[in-house]
Order: structure tokens, then sequence, then C-alpha cells
């Protein structure tokens, strides 16, 4: 899980450099958390990687699918 969280995180880093007003909540914290678990292995709680899946993936899908709505 923890690798899908760095892609998503990444993706959502190149999405922000091609267009700073893209509304997506938590897109910096997405960003930030795939920086956290590619530099920080040794301290990758578990216990935050289950709040982020459980907390802002649901949020972020629903953020995606209102900017496809959009195009």
């Amino acid at each position: 899980m923890e690798r899908e969280i760095e892609i998503i995180g990444e993706a959502a880093n190149k999405l922000l450099k091609i267009d700073e007003s893209i509304q997506i909540e938590h897109a910096r914290k997405i960003v930030n958390t795939r920086n956290w678990i590619i530099h920080g292995y040794d301290n990758v709680d578990d216990m935050i990687i289950w709040g982020v899946i459980t907390n802002y993936l649901p949020r972020l899908k629903e953020d995606i699918y209102k900017l496809l709505d959009k195009e």
C-alpha cells in the first residue's frame, strides 16, 4: 500500500505543477505523505498509513471524479 501512496503522491505533485488552481482537497498533504514514505522509511507508521487509506483516499477519489466530470 505504501508504494501505491507514493504513486498517488507523485501524480498529485505533477498535477499541481501543471495547474495550481486544480481543486484537490489536501493535495499538499498527499504530496507530503509521499515524501515522508520515500525519505523516511524507518519512521513509517502503519497506523498513519491506515489513517491515510481510510480518511484521505476516499476524499481524493471524490475530488478526482469531480474534476473528470468538469471535463
